[in-house]
């Protein structure tokens, strides 16, 4: 069976074209090299070279073999070499997942930015999902990673949270409410106040933390409307239909009509997390990781 050790062979034999040279730039015997060369002779059904006790010639086909001997042995370099920088998680494909807040955090911005110039080579995709969208997908194993909320349902036993930072949770409410005259708001002062949250079934990790402090409190929340995007929230909000809740990074959405304020309430804060599957140590999510993780 050809090798390709029997294409180096080949090569060094037809550059030099001198079996003696060959075997030296080789470092093996000469006679060992000539019957690696009769032996490829073999294999391919061709005489590559033309013998001689002064000299050595390629025959045609040994010049056409060479070029396509050049090409292979080139390519298997290329493969080694991209496996050897995937082993350093230099190269390969990484998929992950974000909430709809993680891009108005400045820790996400810079963990891209940077990941992306420490791994040019790495095919980085990224996917707007939901908390509960990305665990499923990561246990699926169609995500890497998840930039996450704290999920509102068991997390599985296959997947792990490592937090990145916290955000305070600010009610988002119209500029001509009377709570909006004051500095930071408790979530007590809520409980008759129509609301404007995410869907039940969306996956959205914060109407957990928002259902949990509104149950502290001793009620449940009046949802007036539902919506699938915080920006419409705050747009729904402004045009008066309730107030609501959301991460502190959407403070960056400014609109007319919306104000947002502190809740003057303890655990008033929501976790940014990253998911990931237990088992999985690769490179790529171990460098991923890293950045993610520096102050």
């Amino acid at each position: 069976m050809m090798e390709l050790r029997h294409l180096r062979y080949f090569v060094a034999v037809a550059e030099e074209l001198s079996f003696t040279r060959a075997a030296a730039r080789l470092h093996i015997g000469q006679p060992p090299l000539s019957q690696q060369i009769q032996a490829l002779e073999a294999e391919v059904g061709a005489r590559l070279f033309e013998r001689s006790k002064r000299w050595v010639r390629l025959t045609q086909a040994g010049k056409l073999f060479l070029t396509d001997a050049r090409a292979i042995l080139a390519q298997a370099e290329q493969a080694a070499q991209r496996a050897r920088r995937a082993q350093h998680g230099e190269a390969g494909e990484l998929r992950v997942g974000f909430t709809f807040s993680t891009p108005f955090t400045p820790l996400f911005a810079r963990t891209i930015r940077r990941y992306r110039q420490l791994y040019p080579d790495v095919a980085l995709t990224l996917h707007e999902m939901t908390t509960l969208h990305q665990l499923d997908a990561i246990e699926a194993r169609k995500l890497d990673l998840g930039f996450v909320r704290p999920p509102e349902v068991a997390l599985p036993q296959q997947l792990s949270l490592t937090t990145l930072r916290r955000d305070p949770l600010l009610l988002v409410l119209a500029s001509d409410s009377p709570l909006a005259r004051k500095r930071k708001v408790k979530v007590a002062d809520l409980a008759h106040l129509p609301w404007v949250m995410y869907p039940p079934a969306s996956g959205v990790g914060i109407n957990h933390a928002i259902l949990g402090m509104c149950r502290a409190a001793g009620f449940v929340p009046q949802v007036a409307m539902e919506a699938g995007e915080a920006a419409t929230i705050i747009g729904l909000v402004a045009a008066g239909i309730g107030v609501s809740v959301l991460p502190s990074p959407f403070n960056s959405i400014h609109l007319e009509g919306v104000v947002y304020r502190p809740l003057d309430d303890e655990g008033a804060l929501a976790s940014l997390q990253l998911a990931q599957r237990k088992d999985d140590n690769s490179p790529l999510v171990e460098a991923f990781m890293r950045i993610a993780l520096e102050d």
